[in-house]
Formats: structure tokens, C-alpha cells, sequence
């Protein structure tokens, strides 16, 4: 069982930058797929960025492409979402989550574990 605990969040300005992290446990990590999901309240949970088992290997949501990078550090058991030029609509509670496969990187439904999410609040 892995269990994932994400931090980082808060209240930045539009323009800004915040850098979240995801701190894994419970399982061998660089053995798991890691994605970040955003979702706000009323909305699915969709799609920001996934990372390979050892970081080679990246995908992007096209509204991030450009300003966010996902990062891990498989000796810290850490993964991590960069996030620049922050605008509002990026608002909404980051999750990251864990499978074991490459496929569907983008399909919430594909992975296996879940943090509990961090409140991003961008200011305009």
C-alpha cells in the first residue's frame, strides 16, 4: 500500500510561482508511474502532468504545457510539480497519484493511489 502526502500549496499572485511535493511511502517508488490531477469543486478531477518510473520519460496537460515541469527524486521518494506563471484559472486542489503502468497517463482512472490534495489559490 502506498500512501502519498502532498505539500506546497497556498495563495500565490497571478504571475507567480509555487512548487508542490509529493512525499511517497509505503512501497518502492521509483517502481510507480507518478501524476499530478487538479479539481475543482463541481469538476472532474483532470489530467496536469505524469512522470516515468525514472523520469525520463514526461507528459503534459496543453493548459500547463510550458509553465509547469514535473520533477521526481527516487532517492527522496519525492515527486514534484514546478509551477510558473500561475493565472487563476490554475486555481483548484492538486492531487498527485501512483500506478504501476505507463499506459493512460492521463486517465484518473488508471491510477492506484491518491494523496489528499493541497489547495492552489491564485490571485488576479
Amino acid at each position: 500500500q502506498v500512501q502519498l502526502v502532498e505539500s506546497g500549496g497556498g495563495l500565490v499572485q497571478a504571475g507567480g510561482s509555487l512548487r508542490l511535493s509529493c512525499a511517497a511511502s509505503g512501497g518502492t517508488f521509483s517502481n510507480y508511474v507518478m501524476g499530478w490531477f487538479r479539481q475543482i469543486p463541481g469538476k472532474e478531477r483532470e489530467f496536469v502532468a505524469a512522470i516515468g518510473w525514472s523520469g525520463g520519460s514526461t507528459v503534459y496537460a496543453d493548459s500547463v504545457k510550458g509553465r509547469f515541469t514535473i520533477s521526481r527524486d527516487n532517492a527522496l521518494n519525492t515527486v514534484y510539480l514546478q509551477m510558473n506563471s500561475l493565472n487563476p484559472e490554475d486555481t483548484a486542489v492538486y492531487y498527485c497519484a501512483a500506478k504501476r503502468t505507463i499506459v493512460a497517463l492521463a486517465s484518473r482512472h488508471s491510477y492506484d493511489y491518491w494523496g489528499q490534495g493541497t489547495q492552489v489559490t491564485v490571485s488576479s
